[in-house]
C-alpha cells in the first residue's frame, strides 16, 4: 500500500495590511453622509414652511409691528369679525366678506365644470383608443408645469382677442368678470382633476366592467352602476383639489377680474399695497387653515382609495 504523506508544517498566515487611518476617514465620510441625508429634508421643509409659520405666529402678536413680538392676543381676529380690518387700510369686514363670497361663487362654479370635464378626459385617456390620444395626454400636463404668470397673460390676450372680435363684428362690448375668471380657473383645474381621476381608473380592475357587460348591461348602465361608484372617491378628491386651487388663486384671477369681482386673495393684495397690518396675517392664516383642511380631506380620500383597491 502506498503510504500517504502529509505536510505537518503549519501554513503561514497571510499578513493583511490594514490602513486604520483610511478606515476612520471612510467611516467619518459615511457618518457625515448620514447626517446630511437626515438634515436635507429637514432644511428643505424648514425653508418652505418657516415663512408660513412666522405668518401664523405673528397673527397672534399683540403689537402692530410685524417684526417685533410683544405678546399673545386674539385682537386681530376679533377685528376681522367686528368689522374693523386695520384702521390704516380702511377696509371693512363687509368688503372682505363680499370678496369671500365672490371667491366661493367662482370656486364652486369652476369646480363643478372642471370636475365634469376632467372626469370625462380621464375616462377617455384610460378607456379610449383614438387618434391624437398621445397628444391629449401630453397636453394634459401643460397647465401643471407652465408658470401661472404665463397662463394669466395668455388667457388675458385670448379674451382681449375675443372681446375685440365681438365688438367689431357683433357690436357687443363684453367686459371681464365672473365669466372670464371661471373659464380661466376651469382651464387649469381640468388637468388636476383628470390626473387624480385617471390614477383611480388605472388602479381599478377592468374585469368588473367586463363582467357587467357580460351580464347584459350597456355602456351607460355599466358606467353608472360599476365605474362611477368605484371612481367617486377619486372624483371627490379631484374636486376638493380644484376647489382649493380656485379659492387660493391670485395671479390668473388678477389678470381676468373686472369691476365688482374682487376675490379674497385679490382683496388681501389690496391691503398689502396700502400697508402691512396684523389683520392681513390673521386673514392669511384663516385662508391657510381652510386650504389645509380641504387638501387634507382630499389626501385622506385618496389614501382610503389606495387601501381599498
Amino acid at each position: 500500500m502506498a503510504q500517504s504523506t502529509f505536510d505537518s508544517r503549519p501554513a503561514q498566515a497571510e499578513t493583511l495590511n490594514i490602513d486604520q487611518g483610511k478606515i476612520r476617514r471612510d467611516l467619518g465620510i459615511r457618518a457625515i453622509g448620514k447626517i446630511g441625508l437626515l438634515l436635507n429634508p429637514v432644511a428643505t421643509y424648514f425653508f418652505l414652511w418657516a415663512p408660513i409659520l412666522l405668518l401664523v405666529i405673528f397673527s397672534f402678536n399683540s403689537s402692530r409691528s410685524v417684526s417685533t413680538w410683544r405678546g399673545f392676543t386674539f385682537q386681530w381676529y376679533q377685528n376681522i369679525f367686528n368689522d374693523v380690518v386695520g384702521t390704516e387700510a380702511r377696509f371693512s369686514t363687509g368688503i372682505m366678506l363680499n370678496s369671500l363670497g365672490n371667491s366661493l361663487i367662482i370656486a364652486f362654479a369652476a369646480t363643478i365644470i372642471a370636475t365634469t370635464i376632467g372626469t370625462m378626459v380621464a375616462l377617455s385617456l384610460v378607456r379610449g383608443n383614438y387618434p391624437g390620444k398621445r397628444f391629449l395626454d401630453g397636453l394634459l400636463f401643460l397647465p401643471v408645469v407652465i408658470p401661472e404668470i404665463t397662463q394669466g397673460i395668455s388667457l388675458l390676450i385670448f379674451f382681449n382677442l375675443i372681446f375685440s372680435f365681438a365688438q367689431n363684428q357683433m357690436g357687443i362690448t363684453p367686459r371681464p368678470g365672473f365669466g372670464t375668471i371661471i373659464i380661466g380657473h376651469v382651464a387649469f383645474n381640468i388637468s388636476y382633476v383628470a390626473i387624480v381621476v385617471r390614477a383611480r381608473l388605472a388602479d381599478m380592475n377592468p374585469r368588473l366592467e367586463e363582467a357587467a357587460r357580460d351580464l347584459g348591461a350597456n355602456e351607460w348602465r355599466t358606467f353608472w352602476r360599476v365605474t362611477f361608484p368605484l371612481i367617486l372617491p377619486g372624483i371627490i378628491s379631484g374636486a376638493l383639489l380644484a376647489f382649493t386651487l380656485s379659492l387660493d388663486d391670485f395671479v390668473i384671477t388678477f389678470f381676468l377680474s373686472g369691476v365688482g369681482t374682487t376675490t379674497l386673495p385679490v382683496f388681501v393684495y389690496g391691503l398689502l399695497k396700502l400697508t402691512v397690518t396684523p389683520e392681513i396675517n390673521a386673514i392669511s392664516t384663516l385662508i391657510l387653515l381652510a386650504s389645509t383642511v380641504l387638501i387634507g380631506i382630499s389626501l385622506l380620500l385618496q389614501g382610503r382609495n389606495a387601501a381599498n383597491t
